[in-house]
């Protein structure tokens, strides 16, 4: 059918595309074949071949089935972005199971939750981060622990030794005593999951949404569609977490559909970050908008060499326009925004190359729909008018784990009821508000928190911010606004000059009534930042 947004779509781009229906592993497996000496992953100098990558993923499948892993069973990742992530992250996938995956910075609580709900029988993990596994591991279903180390990631390419293996848990040990001929898995991708990915969803409880290979290959081809991703000849810098959405399939899993070449980063670090695009000249860059104001505002940042850089991509979190501008200024590279949330895939909407403006999240990609619904009726609303952001498309997960009554609260007649709140204009374009759940009322006045904190964001003293709902005993909550303040000016700046900058923008009742000066301000693993801990926090208090 004709959509509004079709219009927007670069040339190259079909309003709908013929997606092989494979599974994901089967990506890995026709990059080694078609580009075996080239670098699928590069981790502190050390390079895997597709050719090695692909090898060490077989041995892992062939592992794991002779501990007795069978189709359908979830097996748990709690690993940092190391290699043995891809080569247990593709393992799992090509003997037929489920892979769960588990963030290195989560501890106990949140580890046993994860195995308890996804009933994972085995688990891969650090050694350092196996004393976490072992104190919860009577209280859920795992039989099997493997163990890995970072030393073995840059021995692992000679998987045929076993000499880095220090016990029968070793991955090392494992992997040299599998076979690399992997025999046929019977998969059917549009029923069979890939990944039970944990999220927060729209409320905060954890839940597993289901994605089946299916959904994941849609959002890769729609990504590298879209961007012209070329074959054999993309570089990107990964420095997200590859257990969360957007790190694993934008841009792990992207990558890897296109053979391109992914220097794998631990976690991110601005000077490390720096250095790498001057060595390894990325092509494509992925971060959040945190990343990119660390990024900004290091001292080397105008002596890296972003020439061969064709696209920037945000996510997680929307961008100050601010940023966007200065970003270009200093690199010459636009930023590309993208929306969406785990249970797509993670992505519904992008902007096309070139566009940008306030709040835009551009156009729905190529099969899929959004449209904007009343908050309380459901009722499709017309152009123009705030309400919440709901999609639909080939990339959408089948439900949440074991949990039918959350599923039916989001998952309506196909369409998804993500929480986001926005509006689409008359001419197609889909524009971000904020979450549902983080709207401040004024005494029946709404106020945005994003509205807010992008005036803060255009003062030069300010580094970071978050606007919440705090108590006020006449007007029931106001505006409360945490800033981390740039170096140079702390100590010079007061919280009477940020709201009066605030009142000077914004209507009198969506400046922060109180500003409190904080030297970081919480996030997420991927980098975005928690509102909702700071709100609980003043509502606690």
């Amino acid at each position: 059918m004709d959509k509004p947004w079709h219009k927007f779509y670069p040339p190259h781009v079909p309003p709908s595309i013929d997606y092989p229906v494979r599974p994901v592993f089967e990506n890995l497996k026709l990059a080694a074949e078609k580009f075996p000496e080239r670098a699928g992953v590069i981790y502190q100098g050390v390079e895997y071949s597709y050719e090695k990558l692909w090898g060490l993923a077989a041995r892992m499948a062939n592992a794991l089935r002779n501990l007795g892993v069978e189709k359908e069973d979830r097996v748990a990742i709690y690993l940092p972005n190391v290699p043995q992530f891809i080569i247990a992250y593709y393992g799992i996938l090509a003997c037929g199971a489920v892979t769960v995956a588990c963030n290195a910075m989560y501890r106990e609580k949140e580890i046993e939750y994860l195995l308890k709900d996804s009933g994972a029988k085995i688990i891969i993990t650090l050694d350092e981060l196996k004393p976490v596994v072992d104190a919860v591991r009577d209280k859920t279903d795992i039989e099997q622990v493997i163990v890995t180390s970072r030393d073995e990631a840059l021995s692992l390419m000679s998987a045929e030794s076993a000499e880095s293996a220090v016990s029968e848990e070793s991955m090392a040990k494992l992997l040299s005593e599998s076979r690399a001929e992997l025999s046929k898995v019977d998969l059917n991708p549009k029923e069979n999951l890939a990944v039970l990915q944990y999220t927060g969803g729209t409320t905060g409880t954890p839940k597993g949404a289901m994605l089946t290979h299916y959904n994941l290959i849609v959002d890769q081809v729609q990504e590298a569609t879209w961007f012209e991703f070329r074959e054999g000849k993309e570089t990107a810098i990964i420095f997200l977490p590859i257990s969360h959405i957007y790190g694993m399939n934008w841009c792990m899993n992207t990558m890897i559909l296109v053979a391109g070449t992914i220097v794998l980063m631990e976690r991110f670090e601005p000077s490390k970050v720096l250095e790498y695009v001057n060595l390894y000249k990325p092509t494509i860059f992925y971060g959040v908008p945190t990343a990119y104001i660390a990024l900004l505002d290091h001292p080397d940042v105008k002596k890296a060499d972003f020439s061969r850089m064709r696209t920037c991509f945000s996510a997680a979190a929307p961008l100050p326009p601010e940023v966007r501008r200065r970003w270009k200024e200093v690199t010459g590279a636009d930023i590309i925004e993208a929306w969406g949330l785990t249970e797509a895939a993670p992505c519904l909407t992008c902007t096309p190359l070139g566009m940008s403006g306030d709040k835009l999240i551009g156009v729905p990609m190529p099969d899929t729909e959004v449209k904007v619904v009343d908050i309380d009726t459901g009722e499709d609303l017309p152009p123009g008018e705030v309400g919440e952001l709901v999609g639909k498309g080939p990339q959408i997960m089948k439900g949440y784990w074991n949990k039918p009554d959350e599923t039916k609260n989001v998952l309506k007649d196909g369409w998804l009821f993500t929480g986001d709140l926005g509006y689409m204009d008359e001419n197609g374009l889909f524009y971000f508000i904020d979450r549902k759940k983080d709207l401040i009322n004024v005494a029946g006045y709404k106020v945005w928190p994003d509205e807010v904190e992008n005036v803060l964001y255009e003062h030069p003293a300010v580094k970071e911010a978050a606007v919440v709902a705090s108590p006020d005993p006449q007007k029931g909550e106001v505006p409360k606004a945490f800033v981390a303040l740039r170096e140079e000016y702390k100590g010079t700046v007061s919280e009477e000059e940020l709201i009066k900058f605030c009142k000077e923008k914004l209507a009198p009742f969506k400046a922060p009534k109180k500003i409190e000066f904080v030297d970081e301000l919480p996030k997420t693993p991927v980098g975005k930042i928690l509102r909702r801990a700071l709100r609980e926090r003043e509502w606690s208090s």
